[in-house]
């Protein structure tokens, strides 16, 4: 029976075989071949560890409580994806949200941080359902400033501020 475990497990296992197989393409210097701790070795133990788990998890028994909590997710997991047929998930909102995320990607360098980041807040507020345009405008602003301020004056993380035609790059 598959399982949020085991689904879980094969997830695991997935990314375990495939970042065990990335790891061999770390490059080495010459004299690191024969080394006993390289650039390899975390990644190399991380990945064998990480199929080992999934595989104990994979192949463990279920126990009665376990096949009942399965059981009740299974009903569950139904309920909500019949939300996705009568409509009343909002996948209009969910996919809204990800074109807006997408332009602001696409826009952060050209339009600088403080207007793409604006913008991104002030639209996802917007599909959101708030109507309250100056609670929009004061909250955007006020907290992409913030995170600005405390990136570039506290941490020492520089974040363009304004686009790079206005000449306030590096």
């Amino acid at each position: 029976m598959l399982t949020r475990d085991r689904i879980g497990a094969l997830l695991l296992l997935a990314f375990s075989l495939g970042y065990g197989a990335m790891s061999f393409r770390i490059p080495l210097l010459p004299f690191q071949t024969n080394q006993a701790f390289t650039a390899r070795t975390i990644p190399e133990a991380l990945a064998v560890l990480g199929i080992l788990l999934s595989l104990a998890l994979l192949l463990k028994p279920l126990s009665p409580a376990e096949r009942e909590a399965d059981t009740a997710w299974r009903t569950s997991m139904r309920k909500v994806l019949g939300r996705f047929s009568d409509g009343s998930f909002p996948l209009g909102k969910v996919a809204a949200l990800c074109i807006l995320m997408t332009i602001y990607g696409l826009t952060v360098r050209p339009l600088g941080f403080l207007v793409s980041t604006t913008i991104l807040l002030s639209g996802s507020m917007l599909v959101l359902g708030e109507r309250r345009y100056l609670m929009i405008a004061l909250t955007s602003v006020g907290v992409v400033v913030f995170f600005w301020t405390l990136m570039t004056q506290f941490l020492d993380v520089y974040i363009a501020p304004l686009p790079g035609f206005l000449g306030t790059g590096r």
